[in-house]
């Protein structure tokens, strides 16, 4: 008999709320690392951006867009695994 090891799935309320928290830590969560530090990025970009106000629009789209990456990339995540 084999056994396989336990998947471990993804949690997308987790990877939401850590975006929510964070920028690019719901990202992380889920495994994408190069993503997750690629949103850091851009977030830093997008705050130090206030100062000649267009970061005044971006950076609440930048954020919300983070959530909703992490959230349907979790679940992404799972149908994946659930194939398997």
């Amino acid at each position: 008999m084999s056994t396989q090891p336990p998947k471990f799935y993804k949690n997308p309320s987790t990877a939401t709320i850590l975006s929510f928290f964070f920028m690019g830590l719901g990202q992380i969560y889920n495994g994408q690392i190069g993503k997750g530090i690629i949103f850091i990025i851009l977030y830093g970009i997008s705050v130090a951006l206030m100062w000649v106000v267009i970061g005044l629009v971006t950076t609440p789209i930048l954020w919300i867009w983070g959530m909703v990456d992490a959230n349907n990339s979790a679940k992404k995540i799972n149908e994946n695994m659930a194939k398997e």
